[in-house]
Order: C-alpha cells, then structure tokens, then sequence
C-alpha cells in the first residue's frame, strides 16, 4: 500500500472581480467539474471553501486570486482529469478569458497518506518551484519526481505539451 499521495495546488488571478457577469460561464462550470473530479479514479480530497468550491478561501491579500488544492492517488490519476476530461479541458482553454497570466501557477507535491496540505503550504511550493525549478519539493507534470516511498512519477509529457 502506497504510504504517499500526490497534492496539487494551482491559482490564478481573474482580470475582473470574480462576481463580474465576464466570469460567469467559468463559476457556472464549477460544480459541474468539480463532481467531475470528485467522482475520478484516484481523486482522495480537495479544498473547499464555504460552498462547494474555493473560491472563498484567501489566498493571500489580492481578493482576485483563487486556489484551487487536491490530493490525488497518483501523477497520472490526476493528469487523467486535468488533460483527459472533456469538461475540464474545455474551461482550460478558456482560462485566458478570466485569469492574467501567472508564470508559475501550479506545483505538484509529494504528501503522506492523509494529509490534507493547508494553501499557505500550496503557495510555499509555488514558491519553491518559482526559485528552483522542479525538485522533489516542488515539481510540475512535464518534470515528475517519483514519491518519497518510492512510487514513481509516470510521465505525462505528451499531454501537457
């Protein structure tokens, strides 16, 4: 049995207030892909705020950036959802409708079975990963570190390209 789970945290910051009717399509899609991810093969958690998204939870003092946080079995159970689903890949391809750019937004991590990381935790790895590149610590889907017991990072290149 696997001793480690692979946590996820990705932000982005809307160009307009988040309640703007231009960011409507993308918090009408919330539920539906969030249910989406719930119901995933390998999907074990994800931060949720005071409805049924995060939307709500601080990420730090800009009211316009949002967080989203997940734990997952594994790299590919989550690369899976995140490049595979048709309903999460058609809100991707929007997201430079609603979100400026971020140069690094997204980390991928290595947490114990259980662990539920804090986003203050999630923004420490964006910072890593920020300063150092993919490392053990920090790491995106086109460079994968294999966990800590030993589980590998499969890769998932040809989907994030």
């Amino acid at each position: 049995m696997a001793e480690y789970e692979l946590a996820q945290i990705n932000i982005a910051r809307f160009r307009l207030p988040a309640d703007h009717v231009a960011n409507r399509d993308f918090m009408d899609a919330l539920d539906a892909v969030n249910a989406i991810a719930d119901a995933s093969e390998g999907f074990v958690w994800r931060l949720v705020g005071e409805g049924n998204d995060a939307t709500d939870v601080a990420v730090n003092e800009d009211p316009h950036i949002i967080a989203n946080m997940s734990v997952w079995r594994d790299v590919d159970a989550l690369a899976a959802f995140v490049y595979r689903d048709p309903e999460h890949l058609a809100i991707m391809r929007r997201r430079k409708e609603w979100f400026e750019h971020i140069a690094v937004f997204q980390a991928l991590w290595w947490v114990p079975v259980g662990h539920r990381p804090t986003v203050a935790e999630g923004v420490a790895r964006i910072d890593l990963l920020a300063a150092n590149g993919p490392t053990a610590e920090a790491f995106t889907f086109k460079q994968p570190f294999a966990a800590p017991d030993g589980t590998p990072a499969l890769r998932v290149q040809d989907e994030c390209a």
